[in-house]
């Protein structure tokens, strides 16, 4: 069902006033208004691409309008090892969707899941992140854009790690200077939006089923180059939000007036209920002129 039809059958109005954020005490408007969905982990099983296109529906039936939807990252359900039939499926089944539930634009950026790491086809043309990003017309897997006054950077934040058996949250030194000179070439009066797939900054490592008697944070999970990024987040006070995913629990850390804000996960437990005290959502981020922002947690 196009949103229009969904529209008119549903009435947009009926979601309006549990859904509205914005602070009353505010009185110019946003000039921005972006879904962060993330992790949807799209497959053909159980019931995912119905639950997508209500997820999708939902964001369209905010007033006022969604302007901008980033999508975070771990697009399809899992690429890594699969045959290339069953990752054409995944992505086919993807891009439908979003033809024919979703009008609004996107903004996507490299999840752990959508990088095709089978070591026994290291000589096929699409191995690694050359794949999905032709698919999603990507020339690299990140880059830099501005809209309605703000700056946003997407990240590429998984990569595989040394011994080649798993991936690791960093840039990299090339990815780095990149970023480096992204910050230093923006106004200072700019606000900037970072997106990445794997948090830069996250509490909620510390509560996750293997810890026993210590804390132990893979490399996977969280930026291992997180102290550089913050450092270097310190030196340009327009950096106002870095969103991400990944880890499917929401949470927010506030560290030298960067926020960091995990947006749980439009799958919840990977299509399976809820994750931990995370139910599926998305976030609803009303961005501002002097770099301020509303943010909140939908549970669509």
């Amino acid at each position: 069902m196009k949103r229009r039809s969904l529209l008119k059958g549903l009435g947009a109005a009926a979601l309006a006033p549990s859904l509205s954020f914005t602070s009353k005490f505010r009185t110019e408007k946003p000039v921005l208004r972006i879904a962060h969905i993330t992790d949807v982990h799209l497959k053909d099983d159980l019931g995912a691409p119905k639950k997508f296109e209500r997820c999708l529906h939902h964001i369209q039936q905010h007033s006022p309008k969604v302007d901008l939807i980033l999508n975070g990252g771990d697009i399809v359900f899992d690429m890594n090892k699969e045959k290339l039939n069953d990752i054409d499926a995944q992505w086919k089944l993807m891009e439908s969707i979003m033809k024919n539930e979703n009008d609004i634009p996107v903004k996507y950026c490299l999840g752990n899941h959508d990088v095709w790491w089978n070591e026994d086809s290291k000589d096929e043309v699409f191995y690694g992140k050359k794949y999905s990003l032709d698919r999603l017309e990507l020339e690299k897997p990140y880059y830099s854009f501005s809209q309605n006054g703000w700056k946003f950077i997407i990240l590429d934040s998984t990569h595989q790690d040394i011994d080649d058996t798993w991936y690791i949250g960093k840039l990299g030194n090339k990815q780095m200077e990149w970023l480096s000179s992204e910050l230093k070439n923006t106004p200072e009066k700019t606000p900037i939006l970072i997106m990445s797939h794997i948090p830069i900054l996250t509490s909620v490592l510390m509560i996750q089923d293997n810890v026993i008697n210590r804390w132990e944070f893979l490399g996977g999970d969280m930026h291992t180059d997180c102290a550089q990024l913050t450092d270097l987040f310190y030196e340009y006070p327009n950096v106002k939000l870095c969103l991400s995913g990944h880890i499917h629990m929401r949470d927010k850390v506030v560290y030298n007036d960067v926020t960091y804000i995990c947006d749980g996960a439009v799958s919840g437990a990977w299509w399976n209920g809820i994750r931990r005290q995370t139910n599926p959502g998305y976030g609803l981020i009303d961005l501002y002129a002097d770099g301020s922002f509303n943010e909140s947690y939908i549970n669509y």
